[in-house]
């Protein structure tokens, strides 16, 4: 009679074991094919949004110059035409729109009246009772008071606790330690777009901030009709009506001062809130996207900015760079 073999159990556990092991390694393979694929993929997104920030840091250098230079040559020779809101470049390693923003299309925010400022805060969506805090707010802050003001329990009750500086603004983010003041309303936010049948446009649109409607280098009485946005058009006084006529107007091309007075005295507007340029301050702020190798632009995109100062002709430099943005935002 044959007896069975003594190897059988220990050859099965040695198989069991190889299959265990072999099943071990190729999950730590797996594990680590993807950590260096992930890895490789953010490195490379890493260099692209480099690559990105230097194409629109250069595309704001090469139009606050081209600016520059547009003061000095004829209409038809200008690099950038009078009056233009923005400008597109086309490079070879990509494409950059700059958008232009002169600080005469925004309020001085230390002279704007209070009643100004509830209205811009009406047009920019807000009920009544808190446009009316906020416009006290503001003008709360903003005013040299020696007995103190009925804000200052607020501030005194924040962690940590603060008091406001019942001075001029130095800087418009400042806004943001007003009372009533949320980021959503000084940078602005995105609100659901009016429901059309048959419409098969975006759901959510941009609606500005106090940020694009007040400046410390604001206009202290007309704003440029060419930059302003429909908030400080409604304060300036034009109705729904004509603010819409006037974006579709200026969407063709920039009017210059004789044609905006032909606009506002055929839309029956007051002529002595707006005006054209004006302001020697302007916000560079240029978006960026590579171009990929089969010609087509990147969902990558990195928007910088620069606010800069036009000096006085003979004083050197001619441009100043009074504040650059490194992460800016863009619609």
């Amino acid at each position: 009679m044959r007896t069975p073999s003594t190897n059988r159990p220990t050859r099965g556990s040695a198989l069991l074991t190889v299959l265990w092991l072999s099943a071990a390694l190729a999950a730590i393979a797996l594990s680590l094919s993807t950590t260096v694929r992930g890895e490789t993929d953010r490195t490379s997104t890493s260099i692209d949004g480099l690559r990105s920030y230097y194409l629109a840091v250069g595309a704001v250098e090469r139009a606050y110059i081209e600016l520059l230079w547009s003061v000095t040559l004829p209409a038809d020779q200008r690099p950038i035409p009078q009056g233009a809101s923005f400008i597109d470049y086309a490079f070879p390693t990509g494409a950059a729109h700059v958008e232009i923003v002169p600080e005469t299309s925004k309020f001085d925010v230390n002279t704007i009246a209070i009643q100004d400022l509830y209205r811009l805060a009406m047009a920019l969506g807000l009920d009544p009772d808190r446009a009316h805090e906020i416009a006290a707010a503001i003008d709360d802050w903003r005013k040299p008071i020696v007995q103190g003001s009925p804000f200052d329990p607020f501030y005194l009750s924040q962690v940590p606790s603060f008091r406001a500086r019942h001075a001029s603004i130095e800087e418009i983010e400042e806004l943001l330690l007003v009372k009533g003041v949320t980021p959503e309303i000084f940078y602005g936010t995105y609100v659901p777009a009016p429901v059309v049948e048959g419409s098969t446009g975006p759901r959510l649109i941009p609606q500005g901030g106090l940020v694009d409607c007040l400046s410390v280098y604001g206009s202290k009485d007309r704003v440029d009709a060419n930059t302003a946005v429909p908030a400080v058009l409604a304060t300036a006084g034009l109705s729904p009506y004509a603010i819409n006529l006037l974006l579709d107007r200026r969407r063709v091309a920039p009017l210059n001062q004789q044609q905006l007075a032909d606009f506002l005295k055929a839309v029956g507007a007051n002529p002595d809130k707006l005006r054209v340029e004006g302001n020697s301050i302007v916000t560079f702020r240029a978006t960026a996207r590579l171009r990929l190798p089969n010609g087509q632009l990147s969902d990558l995109k990195r928007t910088v900015a620069a606010q800069v100062k036009y000096m006085s002709q003979g004083i050197v430099p001619p441009v100043n760079i009074l504040r650059w943005y490194d992460a800016a935002w863009s619609n």
